[in-house]
């Protein structure tokens, strides 16, 4: 009834997207530098958003939740 709550594994959590539907995007401003990174249909090419992106270490941090090497962007 009153269990221990388990230790949460260090580091990030992997997460997973169907690279067979979906291909990593990093969305750029050319006006103001903004970034969103996120994942675009490949079918549809409807752009969801998973974060924005403020600096290096937030899209280094995007890249190994989801297990890239690297992404696209598109302005």
């Amino acid at each position: 009834m009153f269990g221990r709550k388990k230790k949460q594994e260090a580091g990030v959590e992997k997460k997973v997207y169907d690279p067979s539907i979906y291909k990593p995007v990093l969305h750029c401003s050319i006006c103001n530098g903004e970034q969103v990174a996120g994942f675009k249909n490949r079918q549809t090419g409807k752009f969801e958003e998973i974060m924005y992106i403020r600096n290096e270490a937030e899209l280094a941090g995007f890249l190994k939740q989801y297990g890239l090497d690297s992404i696209e962007k598109e302005y």
